[in-house]
């Protein structure tokens, strides 16, 4: 799909999306649960589909409802895990990163059969150390790398050792699994953890399900690494009834930029200002651009003013590069993101294709090892980018556009769909002048 747009400031008011990343971890605690769970999620999109699917595939009932989900649960004892009656599942993760990561653990503490298989650059996204700590725990993976990834055997419960530095969804999806094993089990964390916020919304939602993970930091034994302990004691899943999916920065995210790009103030509608996401620090990062933000009861809002470069680091918002480089690529100065190493195994090296696309609509921007430069200027040229099929590079063309003197044309516009099939939707409700047309 082309998205061909004529620039123009976006302006008013937009409601915030369902968050993803909270979707996957209610829905999935709610499929493991003791009874039924209505999941009031007020969007759906591709990701959030994949997940769904893979439940399916192991026995669970997820109905679809006027306000989300009503979710039955896998059928399945703690003693023997999976019934046999749903061995030999094939779980289709679609393009999804969480929805592997989340549910290969928990597929080998439900001692499923099961084989994944995935879409596009899934295959290539890295999946150690996670399936080494898998198999030393007594599951037998076909494979590490590539589909169909194979599994048998049961996870055992006890100690999982990863460093910081890896995904943290590895963590998430361990922990996931946790009240699924007939023990006691801890992970154990070496060195600073990247992206934490993460890990603390999947804690939030283990909470949701009568779940409690102990936290507990400590100095390793060399004095320097730190070590962080997350330890889950006898919790087994339990069904609270109802839960609701809470609204989405990292989407939000993309139009409060538009408001710093703009002439008018642009709010988002519906997201928690004490959110455990990560990406609600968009708003501290624009303020720093110089931005002028506001906060009301569940509503944020960003209004344009003179913006100036800053430095940041991307460790714990890598989601926020692309959007933040769209206003740094407009603020005088230069702006420098630092620590972008986990961008390049995203659904496309986005440390290469922010820096690409932001150079094909006029901006001026470097990859120095694995941080951005981007040196900033007033207007861009427009012109035409690629997306290379990753939804948020084609969300940071469109709001970049904001600023373009020519038209921007957006080359397979269509990845929107994998977290936000109605953002073209909501930029026309902005104010945005955008037609899509098939390539």
């Amino acid at each position: 799909m082309l998205a061909r747009i004529t620039p123009t400031p976006l302006a008013g008011s937009v409601p915030a999306i369902a968050s993803k990343s909270m979707a996957h971890r209610l829905i999935i605690a709610a499929a493991l649960s003791s009874g039924t769970t209505h999941v009031v999620c007020n969007t759906t999109c591709a990701d959030i589909d994949a997940t769904v699917r893979c439940l399916t595939s192991l026995g669970a009932r997820i109905n679809v409802v006027d306000d989300g989900y009503e979710v039955h649960p896998v059928p399945k004892s703690i003693e023997l895990g999976i019934l046999k009656a749903f061995q030999g599942a094939k779980l289709d993760c679609g393009e999804s990163g969480s929805t592997l990561r989340f549910m290969l653990p928990v597929a080998c503490a439900l001692g499923a059969q099961a084989t994944f298989v995935g879409a596009q650059r899934l295959g290539e996204r890295p999946l150690t150390p996670l399936t080494d700590e898998l198999m030393a725990a007594g599951c037998t993976l076909s494979a590490d790398g590539g589909f169909p990834l194979v599994t048998s055997g049961r996870l055992r419960p006890g100690r999982f050792v990863l460093p910081g530095t890896v995904s943290s969804q590895f963590i998430s999806g361990l922990l996931l699994s946790f009240p699924l094993l007939p023990g006691d089990s801890e992970i154990e964390v070496h060195g600073r953890i990247e992206s934490r916020p993460y890990i603390n919304l999947t804690v939030q939602a283990l909470k949701l399900f009568g779940v409690d993970i102990a936290i507990e930091r400590m100095t390793a034994p060399n004095g320097i690494d730190d070590i962080t302990r997350f330890r889950s004691s006898g919790n087994v899943y339990r069904t609270p009834g109802e839960v609701k999916v809470e609204g989405d920065w990292s989407n939000a995210a993309f139009w409060l930029c538009a408001g710093a790009l703009g002439n008018e103030p642009v709010e988002v509608r519906g997201i928690s200002l004490t959110s455990a996401q990560g990406d609600r620090n968009v708003l501290a990062a624009l303020s720093r651009f110089g931005a002028r933000t506001k906060r009301a009861s569940e509503a944020a809002i960003v209004q344009p003013d003179n913006l100036h470069a800053f430095s940041m680091s991307a460790q714990d918002i890598p989601d926020l590069v692309p959007v933040i480089s769209a206003v740094a690529a407009c603020a005088d100065g230069t702006t420098i993101i630092r620590d972008c190493a986990r961008l390049r195994i995203k659904e496309s090296d986005r440390l290469a294709t922010t820096a690409s696309e932001l150079a094909a609509l006029g901006a001026h921007v470097t990859i120095d090892h694995d941080s951005l430069v981007i040196y900033g200027q007033e207007r861009l040229s427009g012109g035409e980018v690629d997306s290379h099929n990753d939804h948020r590079i084609a969300m940071m063309a469109a709001i970049a556009a904001i600023r373009c003197d020519g038209e921007v044309l957006i080359h397979g516009a269509e990845a929107v769909r994998k977290s936000y099939p109605a953002f073209f939707d909501h930029y026309r409700m902005l104010g945005g002048r955008v037609e899509l047309t098939e390539e």
